[in-house]
């Protein structure tokens, strides 16, 4: 998930550079009307792929793979554009933040998902990041936090109860289990905190070689306990492939272009409008993929999720 505020960042201003000024044109108009859509649609096929690469691979040992091969493509579009490399400080901060923002994040989803939670499901759960990034920079950063923030949490977890209870069920893995529920939290939790932690120390940051070491960060944090608690299985059957390199290709690089295009393009606020609909894309490609259906209590919960989101990221303006 991308919380909205990371795109005003000194490193999203950065990422800008790599575009050249666009003429306004009909084919300029053309990507600033489907370039958002594309974004959440690309977004959206990431629980797609730990659906998909969960017969194949061990999820950690996945993401092993995934990450390195990332960090390096950051890495050399860092050197093609001769941008800036981060000192020994911020390349710290970096790799902290991305162990959080991508390992922290992906592993326990990727987790989840292998255990069986529903990847619509999974989506949902994840969705809820924007309140709970407001939650943790009201206690890091000393932002503001307002009622509506507090409001939206409500909303949000009343969203997750409807949609996890009518087929919770008791076990360690398997389904929507209270296991597999907490770690997929727990895994929106490291996202929010990495969001807030780079937020904080690694604003600075050029896109392209900052990502190259929140790659390493990312790699370590799944690594590890990739060896110590997985069988490194990674079958290379055709799926395992395609998803490596579609998680690769079409999330780690082509959802970040879309991305700095759509800043560049100044549609930034339209994209925070549509992220909300992410766990919905997902639950509806799964169930044209997978089969996973959901129940109409389940439905309802997402739509609650969703305004729960809405609640606390749309702009409210006080009439005069």
């Amino acid at each position: 998930m991308v919380d909205a505020r990371k795109l005003h960042s000194p490193s999203g201003r950065l990422a800008v550079q790599m575009f050249p000024k666009m003429q306004e044109s009909p084919a300029t108009r053309l990507i600033t009307l489907t370039a958002p859509v594309l974004f959440v649609l690309m977004w959206a096929t990431g629980f797609v792929v730990a659906r998909l690469s969960a017969p194949h691979a061990d999820p950690l040992t996945f993401l092993s793979i995934r990450f390195p091969i990332a960090g390096v493509i950051f890495a050399v579009i860092a050197l093609a554009l001769a941008a800036p490399w981060p000192g020994p400080r911020q390349a710290f901060h970096a790799t902290v933040a991305g162990a959080f923002l991508h390992g922290g994040y992906l592993g326990p989803v990727y987790w989840a998902v292998a255990h069986g939670m529903p990847a619509g499901v999974s989506a949902l759960i994840v969705g809820l990041q924007p309140l709970m990034t407001a939650i943790l920079a009201a206690w890091m950063v000393k932002e503001k936090i307002a009622l509506r923030h507090w409001l939206g949490l409500a909303v949000g977890i009343l969203g997750v109860a409807l949609v996890v209870s009518p087929k919770l069920q008791a076990g360690f893995s398997g389904g929507i289990t209270p296991v597999t529920t907490a770690v997929n939290v727990f895994g929106a939790l490291s996202i929010s905190f990495g969001t807030v932690y780079q937020k904080r120390f690694a604003t600075s940051l050029n896109l392209a070689s900052g990502g190259a070491w929140q790659y390493v960060g990312a790699t370590l944090a799944v690594a590890i306990p990739a060896v110590l608690m997985e069988q490194m299985r990674f079958d290379g059957s055709f799926n395992a492939w395609f998803a490596l390199g579609w998680s690769v290709v079409v999330l780690s690089l082509g959802a970040i272009t879309l991305l700095m295009l759509l800043i560049r393009l100044g549609d930034v606020g339209r994209v925070a409008s549509l992220i909300f609909l992410v766990p919905g894309v997902s639950a509806l490609m799964a169930y044209f993929l997978f089969g996973e259906t959901l129940t109409p209590v389940q439905i309802l919960g997402m739509a609650v999720c969703a305004g729960a989101v809405l609640i606390v990221t749309r702009k409210w303006v006080r009439q005069p």
